[in-house]
């Protein structure tokens, strides 16, 4: 496999011993190689934009710009490309958030700010590099610890689609009998999408899907682009937040 076939890997990381061990990683494999390394999240962003590499490993807490910041910039430096038409034939980045605080404000700041993935410091190193494989497939990873939380709080209301927690707790339980707004992108789902969508929310895989609902996989695999396109969600992650933000669960 030559390098231009591999998955490029931008590691972002004020400590140089932690980005050592990931370059030591990943370095390891013969599918993947370090294009470059940040000490924060300015460097992070500059590297991005002139290496088009097709995972960032984002740290979160870094000196100057946050890795949070530092993603939402790449992410708009993704969509500037794609309006652009300059984005044809580039790498599509994608960034992992890593870091050593299990937070949900940290979770839900990193979808919005465009991560498609979320992992812990003390990830083992095969799961990071299956994580780095996924994401660069176009799907998307949250770390286990996190994800049940972060739909329990999505499920009780105390975190908005911001990452902020509910301005009233005390009102939290009126909401649902008030007319509920929802994104008009929802009517554009056929009713077989919106229960791709469900399930998808509910934390299915493609497979379990298409067990499920009864139908192929290539079928699954079509409503899944089609969901994705119609409510401009970039993965899965952000699919499920739509789902929770519009009542679908």
């Amino acid at each position: 496999m030559s390098a231009e076939q591999r998955i490029h890997v931008i590691i972002a990381d004020d400590q140089e011993l932690v980005r050592a061990g990931f370059a030591m990683v990943i370095g390891s494999q013969p599918d993947m190689v370090v294009a470059g390394q940040a000490r924060d999240g300015a460097e992070a962003v500059a590297l991005a934009e002139t290496l088009h590499p097709d995972v960032v490993l984002m740290d979160v807490r870094m000196p100057g710009m946050d890795g949070i910041e530092a993603t939402r910039r790449i992410s708009s430096l993704q969509h500037r490309f794609a309006a652009s038409g300059a984005h044809t034939g580039l790498r599509q980045t994608h960034v992992i958030i890593l870091t050593t605080f299990d937070l949900d404000e940290y979770v839900m700041a990193a979808i919005n700010a465009g991560a498609s993935g979320f992992l812990l410091k003390d990830t083992e190193p095969e799961t990071l590099l299956n994580s780095i494989r996924t994401v660069f497939q176009g799907n998307a990873i949250i770390a286990p610890s996190a994800t049940k939380r972060l739909i329990e709080k999505m499920m009780q209301g105390g975190l908005t689609g911001q990452g902020s927690p509910s301005a009233d707790p005390a009102m939290a339980g009126e909401a649902p009998h008030q007319s509920v707004y929802t994104d008009p992108e929802l009517d554009e789902l056929t009713d077989r999408e919106r229960e791709v969508l469900i399930e998808i929310a509910h934390g299915l895989s493609n497979q379990e899907i298409a067990d499920r609902l009864f139908i192929s996989l290539p079928t699954v695999k079509t409503h899944v682009a089609h969901i994705l396109s119609k409510i401009n969600a970039r993965d899965r992650v952000q699919a499920v937040v739509f789902a929770y933000e519009n009542h679908l669960v």
